[in-house]
């Protein structure tokens, strides 16, 4: 099982997670894309990489705006698992940016 990070490791990972904040025991960042199409393009990449590592996001959907929410429920709280997801969806999102604009 994952270990939970402590209050100055999840200090640390915010620090280079600019997107993300600490909602309770998760973290959450939201985005907005350019269409539909393009959030659901990002949702289908994170999907992929969330089945590659094997730990999932909860992700809101509103029309083009995403919300990811991320947690090790078997840990109850926040690991390096959520900080490794975290920076490899801010990944997603920066190239999409960058082909979006």
């Amino acid at each position: 099982m994952a270990e939970l990070l402590s209050d100055q490791e999840l200090s640390e990972a915010l620090s280079h997670l600019p997107r993300w904040s600490r909602a309770g025991d998760a973290r959450e960042a939201t985005a907005s894309l350019p269409s539909f199409p393009a959030a659901i393009a990002v949702v289908n990449r994170v999907a992929e990489i969330a089945e590659s590592v094997d730990h999932h996001p909860d992700i809101d959907i509103r029309w083009r705006t995403l919300t990811f929410r991320l947690a090790t429920h078997s840990a109850g709280g926040l690991t390096a698992k959520d900080t490794s997801l975290a920076a490899q969806i801010d990944s997603v999102l920066d190239v999409t940016s960058a082909t979006t604009e």
